[in-house]
């Protein structure tokens, strides 16, 4: 489940396939999205392992594959966004001042950080790239600077996820709204963490079993 806030509040609640069509967000390769909730294989895969089951090939492959690897199958597979997601969270203010975002980033060596309005609600998300039409940097020095806040050059509405959202839901938002990170965000509207393509990447390569993706 995803959700949209800006500066007004919650605008958007609801699955991947409602949220694509949500007006005013980053542009979206619009992209196929999955079908249903758990959806494991893409429709390639799926029409190979229907002619496989028939021979009974595709079970064969696939315990050749976890052999292969030797690896545990009953390993907890990854499913959700809070089993990746960063709990210690760089957060910043709308009033806040470029340079000082861009300090505070570059400090922690992290891409982006999640922008909180008075009351700690998520108000938007910004990024190095957003301070960079900005700020000019030379040997990671700070040179010119524009008089601007963060509430200048932060995306806002930004999309959100919920803890239990599905791990290759959160790769399609971020990909097709070109994201490098992703809120996560509770019921009752905190921010809890934050997942980036780099928390997922790191999954991949740390516990490389495809129950990542089951």
């Amino acid at each position: 489940m995803f959700s949209v806030y800006g500066v007004t509040g919650q605008s958007f609640r609801g699955s991947l396939e409602k949220l694509i069509a949500v007006p005013g967000l980053s542009a979206a390769r619009r992209s196929r999205g999955i079908d249903q909730e758990g959806e494991e294989l893409g429709p390639e895969m799926r029409v190979f392992r229907r002619e496989n089951q028939e021979e009974g090939q595709y079970h064969q492959a696939a315990q050749a594959y976890r052999e292969m690897l030797r690896v545990s199958t009953e390993r907890a597979p990854i499913l959700h966004a809070f089993q990746l997601m960063s709990r210690d969270v760089l957060t910043l203010r709308p009033d806040a001042t470029v340079e000082e975002a861009w300090r505070q980033l570059a400090a922690r060596g992290i891409g982006q950080a999640p922008v909180l309005d008075k009351t700690l609600r998520l108000v938007g998300l910004v990024s190095v790239q957003d301070l960079l039409t900005v700020i000019n940097v030379e040997d990671g020095k700070v040179r010119d600077i524009l008089s601007h806040s963060v509430a200048d050059v932060m995306t806002s509405p930004v999309v959100s996820a919920d803890p239990i959202t599905d791990i290759r839901r959160v790769a399609r938002v971020l990909l097709d709204y070109q994201l490098s990170g992703l809120p996560v965000v509770n019921e009752r509207e905190e921010l809890v963490g934050i997942l980036s393509r780099s928390d997922i990447l790191r999954a991949l390569v740390n516990d490389p079993p495809l129950s990542l993706w089951a």
